[in-house]
């Protein structure tokens, strides 16, 4: 078990290990570092194998792209503002 977060460097060699592994009909390991949007990407064509289109495999990509530059976090953390903003009007009237 990880005590520590992978380094970019780390999470870069998961990312291309992952994605050789679904297109050649494996699956995902944990504690890869990749978020969630990333690793649906991945499955999305680990569930389409052996007729990977190239689409599937620059969709995963740009999903790591927004991985990498914080594209995911940012929209993460807005949606959970937007909610914590709807509970707080429904509580507050």
């Amino acid at each position: 078990m990880r005590t520590d977060y992978p380094t970019e460097d780390e999470i870069r060699a998961n990312f291309e290990e992952m994605l050789a592994s679904v297109c050649g009909g494996g699956g995902l390991r944990t504690e890869t570092g990749l978020d969630n949007e990333t690793e649906n990407a991945l499955w999305a064509i680990s569930r389409v194998h052996p007729a990977v289109p190239e689409e599937l495999v620059t969709a995963a990509r740009a999903e790591f792209a927004a991985q990498l530059d914080g594209s995911h976090k940012r929209a993460r953390r807005a949606a959970l503002a937007r909610r914590l903003e709807e509970l707080d009007r429904e509580a507050n009237g």
